[in-house]
């Protein structure tokens, strides 16, 4: 398999002088994990995140997106091995990558994202997938309280490099909370409003949580989680017992390293 038969080659881009309040925008409305840059030659030159984008505190800032964007980790050509750039975006927890025409050109072809390849295995090898979730699951889980403030969960979630945290209360699952939440939410741009801003009173992550969470039980097979998360287009499935106490949570990562190991 190529990269070229799985990458989204329909997926939106950004030229680096356009402004970075446009690719919030566009990830926003999108949807997007990560966003390509590119020059005026078509050549990839940054990627911008969900990250990188809530450092944005205005909805008119004149900021640039070669102001916030970052250097490629990993760029992947559409000849290549689709196995071996999963194991690499693995390596480096990348869940989407550029891709190019050549290491040269450098043109944009498109995205590959995890869900991609996830959603091609699923299709054409699914045996690939029979283990039970409680054999690839995390089980050592950080989560937070509904009462917990925003600022601080998008803290933990930076220097933790995490893209999503399970919302429990008395051990208990009872919401889950995304980057994408957060910056769909308009409650926060966290640590970038002044002490005396218009948020005078913290926002709670009660406030900003998904509530109508996905829960799966460990015994559950990974293609019943694999199929959810690309149907849903989610990218982490909380595992409970049939108590409804966490014990571990799934996410694509953990998917794609059972189908290439």
């Amino acid at each position: 398999m190529r990269v070229g038969e799985i990458a989204n080659q329909k997926h939106p881009s950004i030229y680096e002088d356009e402004l970075a309040t446009k690719a919030r925008s566009l990830i926003r409305d999108f949807s997007l994990r990560i966003l390509p840059v590119i020059n005026s030659e078509k050549r990839v030159v940054g990627v911008v995140s969900r990250a990188s984008v809530m450092t944005i505190s205005s909805s008119v800032s004149p900021i640039k997106v070669k102001g916030i964007m970052a250097s490629p980790k990993y760029t992947a050509t559409m000849e290549d091995d689709a196995y071996q750039t999963v194991r690499e975006m693995i390596r480096l927890d990348e869940w989407c990558i550029p891709v190019i025409n050549t290491p040269t050109e450098e043109i944009l072809k498109g995205v590959l994202g995890l869900e991609n390849f996830v959603e091609n295995i699923i299709k054409t090898n699914p045996e690939k997938l029979v283990k039970p979730v409680s054999e690839i699951m995390s089980t050592k889980v950080l989560t937070c309280t509904p009462e917990d403030e925003v600022d601080n969960v998008w803290r933990l979630m930076q220097e933790k490099a995490l893209a999503g945290l399970p919302v429990v209360a008395k051990d208990k699952l009872v919401g889950i909370v995304t980057q994408k939440d957060l910056l769909e939410s308009g409650a926060l741009l966290p640590t970038f409003e002044s002490q005396k801003g218009r948020h005078r009173s913290p926002t709670k992550i009660s406030a900003v949580m998904k509530t109508n969470v996905i829960a799966v039980q460990p015994s559950i097979r990974a293609i019943r989680v694999a199929k959810v998360m690309v149907s849903k287009d989610i990218g982490r499935v909380p595992v409970v017992d049939k108590d409804g106490k966490l014990i571990g949570i799934v996410d694509r990562e953990d998917v794609a390293k059972l189908i290439v190991k």
